[in-house]
């Protein structure tokens, strides 16, 4: 089954300039901006600016200059927040939901950068 974008999702319109963001970073295929519900002391969200739903969507489809492009938005993200471990940072975390197994909220691939704090283990057993 091929990927289904919904060019509603708040990523589409975030992008399209009719929701206001924070924004951290643009570049010419990647923006971040400060989450509005910030899990961490650092919570920046970086989205393609293509229509992707995930991150192997986005790993499948995106040009090479789409996806070098975000990776280096990533780690500028972290040089930027101060959590790069090349800069002298603690470190971070980055996590990318997908689908519902994923618990995906927005059907946009978007990656969360989360630092500022130590964040304890990546998943509780249950």
């Amino acid at each position: 089954m091929p990927y289904s974008y919904d060019d509603q999702n708040i990523f589409a319109k975030i992008l399209r300039g009719e929701i206001p963001n924070d924004t951290v970073l643009e570049t010419d295929h990647s923006l971040a901006f400060n989450d509005i519900q910030p899990q961490a002391p650092v919570h920046v969200l970086v989205i393609p600016k293509g229509p992707y739903v995930s991150h192997d969507h986005f790993a499948v489809e995106a040009s090479e200059a789409e996806i070098a492009d975000f990776m280096r938005a990533t780690a500028e993200v972290c040089r930027l927040k101060g959590v790069s471990l090349g800069d002298g940072g603690s470190g971070f975390r980055t996590i990318s939901n997908a689908g519902s197994h994923g618990v995906q909220e927005v059907p946009h691939y978007h990656l969360h950068i989360l630092g500022g704090r130590p964040l304890g283990r990546m998943i509780e057993q249950g």
